[in-house]
C-alpha cells in the first residue's frame, strides 16, 4: 500500500497474497456461497446486499465483515457500515441474529438459515471529523455510492463465515444497464431485466480471498484497455467534472509500466493488470486519502480531480509503480501471517521493511535504472527519505514495529516503512552489488526468493533474515541483524561511499509546500487554531520573493478559508500547484491583513544534497554503474 499526501507525507499500501488456510469444512455442504448487490435499488445511500450460504449442518454460526484488511495495517472495522442486519430461514421467518461488536453477528437456528441480507453504507463520504465514530478505512480501501459512481471495494459489502472462507462464491451485481464497469473477477454471464432497464453480471470467485482481492468500479467510466508486451492493462477512471481522462494517462501508464516489465523481466507473471483511479473533487464529502491499495493484479488510487494533467502524470507514476512492484511481494515472497490472514483477529509479519520498504525502493530505482528520471533527480529522492525517516523513530527495530504495527508507538511510525524501508532495501541493494562486482542485486535476491517460495509456499517469519543470509552474504546478514531487527540506525555515508557519492550544500528544485526535501514550511499554531508559515519558508525563493515572515498566519488561499479542519486537503491543493498559475493568498500579521496575489515561479532551495564526488575511485564508480545501469 502507498499513500500519498496526509498534511505532512507525499508518497504511501499492500496486500496478501494468497488466501486463507484450507480448512475440513464441517458446517456447511462445500456449494459456492450466493451473494448479490444490487445498485438500482439504492435505498438513502445504501446498496442492498443479499447472502446465500447454502445448507448448514450446525445450529449456530458467525457471520463477519472485516476488522482489518490486507494491506492497510489499521482498523477498517466494515461492519459499522451495515445496517438493517437480518437472518431467515426457509419459511421467511426471522431467525435470531445477534451483534458481538463491530463485525461480528451470531445467528441461531442456522440449519434453517435461507439467507441474510442487510444495507452497506460507503465510507467515502463521512471521512470527516463527524463521520462514524473510530477509524475509517484510507480512501482507496472504501466504498463509494453516487448515482454515477461506485467504487466495489468487495470487502466493504461482503462478508464470509469462519470456516467457510475457503468456499467458493458467486457474485451478482445489478446495476443500470447504460452503465459501465470494470473488474477483472471473472464473468460468467450476464441478463437483462425484463424492462431492459438493469443488466445483472453473474462473476465468479473460487474462495474469499478472490473476493477481497478483485475490486470493481461501476458508473460513468472513461475506460482505457492497452496491452503492455504480454499484459493486458485496463485503466479505468472516474473524474466527476470530466477535468482528466483516461487517454491523457494512457502513454503515461504506458511508458511506466513498459519499464517495469523490462527491470523485473522473468518475475512477472500477471497476464492482467487493472488501475482504479477515483479523482476527488474536494467537497466537504469527497475521499481525502490520496493514495493507493495494491491487490494481487489490480489497484485501487484516489487522487485530487484539481491536480493539473503533469502532476498527476507523476503522482501516477510514483503510486502506481509502488503498486504493480508488490506482484513482487508479497505475491510471490510473503510469509504464513499474509498466507494465513486473518480478517478479524490479524497477526503481523515482522517483515514490512520487504513488503513495502523494498517495493517502494523498486519503485524509485526502476525510474532512473530505465532512464525514466536522472541520476541527481533520484539522489534527491533518497536524500528527501533519509531527512523524512528521522523525523520519525530512527531508532525503533524495524522487524519489532511491522510485528506490532496497530499499537502505540508502532502505528504512529508506519510511515517510515515508504522512507527508512525504502533505504533498507537500498542498502541491501548497494551492499550486494559491491559484494558480487555488479553481478547480484536486491532485485536478484527477490527473484531468488521467489523461486524459493512463490505464490503457494510461505516462508517463516522468523527464518528469513538467516534464509537471507544464507543466500547472499554475511555483510547482508549483519547489516540486517543490526539496523532492522536491531536499534541501530543506518550511517547512510557509509554505503555513499561504496557508490562515490557525498554530500553537499546544493540549489534543488522544490515545490510550494517544502524547503528542500520534505520539510514542510506549514505549521499549526495551536493557541490560534490557525496554520502559519514557519521559518524554514524563507527558505523557499518563491515565498521569500513574496516577503512572507515566520509567524505570518494563512486566512485564506484562493478564496477559500484555511483552518485546521480542513487544512490537510488545502495544502493538499497546493502540493499540485504548477509554475505560470495564478494564486491569491491572505494573510495576517500583527493584526494586519495582508494580500498576496502573483504568478507561480519555479521554487527553489539550497539544503544539503546527496552528489557524486569528483574523487570516486574506479571501483566506487564501477560499483555506481552496476548500481544504476549506468
Amino acid at each position: 500500500m502507498k499513500k500519498t499526501l496526509s498534511i505532512l507525507s507525499l508518497g504511501l499500501l499492500l496486500v496478501a497474497c494468497d488466501a486463507t488456510k484450507s480448512k475440513i469444512n464441517d458446517l456447511a455442504v462445500n456449494t459456492p456461497i450466493k451473494t448479490s448487490l444490487d445498485l438500482t435499488a439504492v435505498d438513502n445511500d445504501r446498496v442492498p446486499v443479499s447472502i446465500d450460504p447454502g445448507r448448514f449442518t450446525k445450529d449456530t454460526v458467525t457471520y463477519r465483515l472485516p476488522r482489518v484488511i490486507q494491506g492497510t495495517y489499521s482498523v477498517s472495522d466494515f461492519g459499522k457500515y451495515v445496517d438493517d442486519f437480518t437472518a431467515m430461514d426457509y419459511e421467511g421467518n426471522t431467525l435470531t441474529a445477534t451483534k458481538e461488536g463491530n463485525n461480528t453477528w451470531t445467528i441461531v437456528g442456522a440449519k434453517n438459515l435461507d439467507k441474510i441480507t442487510y444495507y452497506v453504507n460507503d465510507t467515502y463520504d463521512i471521512e470527516t471529523s463527524g463521520g462514524i465514530g473510530g477509524e475509517q478505512p484510507f480512501s482507496p480501501a472504501g466504498t463509494n455510492i453516487e448515482l454515477d459512481n461506485y467504487v466495489l471495494n468487495l470487502h466493504g459489502f461482503i462478508g464470509y463465515f469462519d470456516e467457510l472462507k475457503s468456499n467458493q462464491y458467486t457474485l451478482d451485481v445489478t446495476a443500470p444497464v447504460d452503465f459501465d464497469r470494470t473488474s477483472a473477477l471473472q464473468s460468467t454471464g450476464e441478463t437483462t431485466s425484463e424492462d431492459g432497464n438493469s443488466l445483472t453480471t453473474t462473476y465468479f470467485a473460487p474462495r474469499y480471498f478472490d473476493i477481497t482481492d478483485n475490486p470493481m468500479m461501476y458508473g460513468d467510466l472513461d475506460v482505457e484497455e492497452f496491452m503492455v508486451g504480454d499484459i493486458k492493462i485496463v485503466l479505468s477512471l472516474f473524474s466527476p467534472n470530466k477535468t482528466h481522462t483516461a487517454e491523457s494517462l494512457k502513454e503515461t501508464v504506458y511508458e511506466m509500466m513498459e519499464a517495469q516489465k523490462a527491470y523485473l523481466g522473468e518475475i512477472n507473471t500477471t497476464s492482467r493488470y487493472d488501475i482504479y483511479v477515483y479523482l476527488s473533487e474536494g467537497k466537504e464529502d469527497s475521499p481525502k486519502g490520496f493514495g493507493a491499495l495494491e491487490h494481487q493484479t489490480s489497484t485501487v488510487a484516489v487522487f485530487s480531480e484539481s491536480m493539473p494533467l503533469e502532476s498527476l502524470k507523476g503522482t501516477m507514476i510514483d503510486v502506481i509503480a509502488h503498486e504493480f512492484f508488490h506482484i513482487v511481494t508479497p505475491l510471490s515472497v510473503h510469509s504464513e501471517d499474509v498466507h494465513y490472514f486473518d480478517y478479524n483477529d490479524p497477526t503481523f509479519s515482522k517483515h514490512l521493511w520487504m513488503y513495502e520498504g523494498v517495493t517502494e525502493y523498486f519503485a524509485q530505482h526502476f525510474q532512473v535504472y530505465k532512464d525514466l528520471v536522472e541520476p541527481q533527480e533520484f539522489y534527491n529522492t533518497v536524500n528527501s527519505k533519509i531527512m523524512t525517516s528521522k523525523n520519525l523513530d530512527d531508532s525503533m527495530s524495524f522487524t519489532k514495529m511491522s510485528e506490532n504495527v496497530l499499537e502505540e508507538p508502532y502505528a504512529s511510525n508506519y510511515y517510515n516503512v515508504y522512507m527508512k524501508g525504502a533505504l533498507i532495501g537500498m542498502c541491501v541493494d548497494i551492499l550486494m552489488r559491491k559484494e558480487s562486482n555488479g553481478e547480484r542485486s536486491m532485485l536478484s535476491l527477490m527473484k531468488e526468493l521467489s523461486s524459493k517460495y512463490g505464490v503457494d509456499q510461505p516462508f517463516e517469519d522468523d527464518q528469513l533474515i538467516s534464509e537471507i543470509t544464507k543466500m547472499t552474504y554475511p555483510s547482508v546478514g549483519e547489516f540486517l541483524t543490526t539496523h532492522v531487527e536491531g536499534e541501530t540506525p543506518i550511517n547512510y555515508d557509509e554505503f555513499f561511499q561504496m557508490v562515490g557519492l557525498t554530500k553537499a550544500e546544493k540549489e534543488v528544485e522544490t515545490n510550494f509546500i517544502f524547503s528542500g526535501g520534505q520539510n514542510i514550511i506549514f505549521g499549526a499554531d495551536q493557541e490560534k487554531g490557525a496554520i502559519i508559515f514557519k521559518e524554514n519558508a524563507l527558505n523557499n525563493s518563491f515565498w521569500k520573493s513574496q516577503n512572507i515572515q515566520a509567524g505570518d498566519v494563512i486566512k485564506k488561499v484562493n478564496d477559500s478559508e484555511l483552518t485546521m479542519a480542513n487544512a490537510q486537503q488545502t495544502v493538499g491543493m497546493m502540493y499540485s500547484w504548477q509554475v505560470g498559475q495564478d494564486i491569491t493568498m491572505e494573510l495576517e500579521r500583527d493584526g494586519e491583513v495582508i494580500v498576496i496575489e502573483t504568478t507561480l515561479t519555479k521554487p527553489v532551495a539550497v539544503s544539503e544534497s546527496i552528489v557524486e564526488d569528483e574523487n570516486a575511485t574506479e571501483e566506487q564508480i564501477a560499483v555506481r554503474k552496476a548500481w544504476l545501469n549506468q
